[in-house]
């Protein structure tokens, strides 16, 4: 009995590695095919050039934001993510502008193209279990994006050092770490939503265009709609301030269900120390409270339900586009 229990312990992590060693050769390949691939390079150089841009703004106008940090603890490196001069727009709106089409972009024709070449069946006819495909398509993207996201975040470090000639603080580092956390969950939610119409539609351009307008409408049409909405019940002047605290209630929960905003809540929020509060509060709320920046642990306390949300959505989105493709009947051409 011993030696049959030594020989398990022995056998079990030895399969272990000899399965694992194919889904490390799909996540391989893939990750080099969008290397390789030039839709993605003009992309990631877009988002790479316009994010510098916006670093060079900030660094151009930073005699200001010196001044103002002064009275907030001296949160200098913060600045670089949130500054604007009004020519460009600041660091986190153009990732959380272009941060949806890098997603989209990396994943829409993740499944349909291989289907369309012929080289899905032949690849599901190997002796390997059938979600280390989708599993390696998105696990692939993710390191791709959150390879230039780190890239990113520690250029601007570098470039804030060289411009300040003093290191960031404890807390300025934790908060550019969580920053650059969120923005990778933030284009993880687009690249499982583009997977998922990779695998619901046959032809790439049907899902790159499903993908399209599903952002287009969560960043236009649907605020658009809401504003409608609430204009036809917007309380009027003599309003009783309950009825105003209701209605500021309403118009932030149905902004909610936006990824985008749930992305600009969150990252304002950690970039912005001194915010403290981002719904509507009561005046018994408001009594009391100091004016001041908070810990780190602060201000995930107040974004937690956000967060809480983005990731949520970002996992269904997952389990959406895994159990249709396991659920898929794939025949060769």
């Amino acid at each position: 009995m011993i030696f049959i229990t030594v020989i398990f312990r022995e056998e079990v992590p030895v399969m272990n590695n000899i399965t694992l060693k194919p889904f490390l050769a799909m996540v391989r390949k893939e990750v080099a095919d969008h290397v390789r691939s030039w839709r993605s390079i003009i992309l990631l150089g877009i988002v790479a050039l316009t994010c510098m841009g916006s670093l060079y703004t900030s660094l151009s106008n930073f005699t200001e934001a010196v001044s103002r940090s002064n009275a907030e603890n001296d949160f200098f490196f913060l600045n670089l993510f949130t500054l604007s001069d009004g020519t460009l727009p600041s660091f986190i709106v153009f990732v959380s502008f272009l941060g949806p089409l890098l997603g989209i972009s990396l994943g829409f024709d993740a499944i349909n193209s291989e289907q369309n070449k012929g080289t899905l069946s032949r690849i599901l006819a190997q002796p390997v279990p059938r979600d280390y495909l989708l599993n390696a398509k998105f696990v692939a993207g993710l390191a791709v994006v959150s390879i230039m996201f780190f890239t990113l975040s520690f250029l601007v470090l570098g470039t804030g050092l060289i411009a300040l000639g003093i290191p960031p603080t404890a807390g300025e580092f934790i908060r550019m770490i969580l920053y650059t956390i969120i923005s990778i969950v933030y284009v993880s939610f687009w690249l499982n939503l583009s997977i998922l119409f990779s695998v619901r539609f046959r032809q790439p351009a049907t899902a790159a265009l499903a993908g399209i307008a599903v952002w287009l409408f969560l960043t236009v049409f649907y605020p658009l709609i809401v504003n409608l909405v609430l204009k036809g019940i917007e309380p009027s002047e003599m309003a009783t301030p309950r009825a105003v605290y209701i209605y500021q209630k309403l118009r932030f929960g149905l902004v909610q269900v936006m990824p985008g905003e749930l992305f600009n809540e969150i990252t304002s929020t950690l970039l912005v120390p001194s915010v403290r509060s981002i719904g509507p509060l009561t005046m018994e709320q408001l009594h009391g409270t100091i004016p001041g920046p908070l810990p780190v642990g602060q201000s995930l306390l107040i974004v937690w339900p956000q967060l809480t949300g983005l990731i949520a959505l970002t996992l269904l989105c997952f389990v959406l586009s895994y159990l249709s493709f396991m659920r898929r009947e794939i025949r060769s051409r």
